[in-house]
C-alpha cells in the first residue's frame, strides 16, 4: 500500500494497531479497513472481542455500523502491538498511562502512537502526549501524535463528512498519520502545535459539560453563545500558559471541538450536564453509564492547575464547585454573571 504526499510517494506499512474497542477506536479501525489496511484491533474484554468477530459490529459501542472485514479483534495486546510502526490508542484518558506502561516493551524502533484520548494527566504532568513519551521513552518530538477535532464516532463511522487534525512537533509524522487517516470523507490537518491541540480537546470538554448544565436549566442560545465565547477565552488562557500557541484555539480542536461537543445529541460531556441541571449526583451518572465523561476529571486537574498558575478561569472554578463541592448549578450562574466588570480587549489581549 502506498500513499502520496505532495510529489512523493511514500511505503506505508500495511498493519496497524488500533487499541481500545470504544465507539472512537471502533469507527477509527473501521475507517482504515476501509482504506485497505489490515488492522489488529485490541479489545480488553473477551466477549465483546468473541461478539465483533461473530457480527463485524461493536453492539456495545457503535451499533448499527457494519464493520470492515480488515479488522481483526483480539484481546491479545502483545499480538496487535508487535511489530507495528503506528500504534493508536483509543482508550480514556485515565488509563493512557496504563496501557504505555504495558505495550512499552512491546514497540518496535519507530513506532509512532496516535492518541486519541481528550483529558489532561494530572497536575504535575499535565499532557497525555508528555506522560506517553516518558511511559514508553519515546522521543517526544518525533514519535507521539495527538488526533483531535469535532468528531462524532457515530457520524465519521457513517462517512459523514468531517475534519480532524493530527499534531506533532514533527511535520513529517505529523503527514505520515495525516496520510493514513485522510479519506474522502475525513479531511486531515496537520499542526505542529501539540500542546494546543491536546489542551483544546481536553478543556472543551469542561465547557460542554456547562453547555448542558444551561440547556437542563432552560436557558437560551444566548446563554449558551456566552459560555462558549467567554470558555474558549478560559481555554485559550490555560493553554498559552502550558507553551501553546494562541491561534490553535481558533482551529479545529479548539473552536470546532467546543462548538460540537457543547451542541450535538451525541455529546456525552453535554447530556451528563444535562443530568446535573436536573439535580443528579455526578458520580452516580458516571457510575450508571458505560460512555466516559472525560470532563468531570478534567475539570478537577484544570482547576489545580490554575490555582497553581494562578490563571482566572471563572467557568472552570464554578463547574469545579458544582460536580466536587455540590454547589448548586443556578447559584453558579449567579456567581458568574454578578462578576466584576471587566474589558473584552483587554481579556483578549492576555492570551495573544
Amino acid at each position: 500500500m502506498v500513499a502520496r504526499s505532495g510529489k512523493d510517494v511514500q511505503v506505508i506499512i500495511e498493519r496497524i494497531a488500533v487499541a481500545g474497542a470504544g465507539s472512537w477506536g471502533t469507527a477509527l479501525a473501521h475507517i482504515l479497513g476501509e482504506k485497505g489496511y489490515t488492522v489488529d484491533f485490541w479489545v480488553r474484554r473477551a466477549e465483546l472481542a468473541a461478539q465483533i468477530r461473530e457480527d463485524k459490529e461493536n453492539k456495545s459501542y457503535l451499533p448499527g455500523v457494519k464493520l470492515s472485514e480488515n479488522i481483526f479483534p483480539s484481546t491479545d495486546l502483545e499480538q496487535v502491538i508487535g511489530n507495528k510502526e503506528i500504534i493508536i490508542i483509543a482508550v480514556p484518558s485515565k488509563v493512557v498511562k496504563e496501557i504505555i506502561k504495558r505495550i512499552a516493551p512491546l514497540l518496535s524502533e519507530k513506532a509512532i502512537i496516535v492518541n486519541t484520548a481528550k483529558g489532561l494527566g494530572s497536575e504535575q504532568i499535565a499532557l497525555l502526549s508528555q506522560i506517553i513519551a516518558t511511559e514508553a521513552n519515546l522521543d517526544y518530538q518525533t514519535r507521539v501524535v495527538a488526533l483531535s477535532g469535532p468528531n462524532h464516532a457515530e457520524e465519521i463511522s457513517r462517512g459523514v463528512p468531517s475534519a480532524t487534525v493530527v499534531a506533532s512537533p514533527s511535520l513529517q509524522t505529523a503527514e505520515k498519520v495525516q496520510n493514513i487517516l485522510m479519506t474522502d470523507r475525513l479531511r486531515v490537518y496537520t499542526n505542529l502545535d501539540l500542546t494546543g491541540v491536546e489542551v483544546g480537546g481536553a478543556l472543551k470538554n469542561i465547557i460542554a459539560i456547562g453547555a448542558g448544565i444551561c440547556d437542563g436549566l432552560g436557558y437560551g442560545d444566548n446563554t449558551k453563545a456566552a459560555l462558549m465565547t467567554r470558555g474558549l477565552i478560559e481555554i485559550a488562557r490555560l493553554g498559552t500558559a502550558l507553551g501553546a500557541k494562541p491561534l490553535t484555539f481558533s482551529g479545529l480542536s479548539g473552536i470546532g471541538d467546543l462548538f460540537v461537543t457543547c451542541t450535538s445529541k451525541h455529546s456525552r460531556n453535554r447530556r451528563f450536564g444535562i443530568s446535573i441541571a436536573k439535580g443528579e449526583i455526578p458520580l452516580d451518572v458516571i457510575n450508571n453509564s458505560q460512555m466516559v465523561v472525560e470532563g468531570y476529571t478534567t475539570t478537577k486537574i484544570a482547576y489545580n492547575l490554575a490555582s497553581k498558575l494562578k490563571i482566572e478561569m471563572p467557568i472552570t472554578t464554578e463547574m469545579y464547585r458544582i460536580l466536587y463541592e455540590n454547589k448548586s448549578p443556578a447559584k453558579a450562574v449567579e456567581t458568574l454573571m454578578k462578576r466584576n466588570k471587566t474589558n473584552e480587549m483587554e481579556d483578549l489581549l492576555t492570551i495573544i
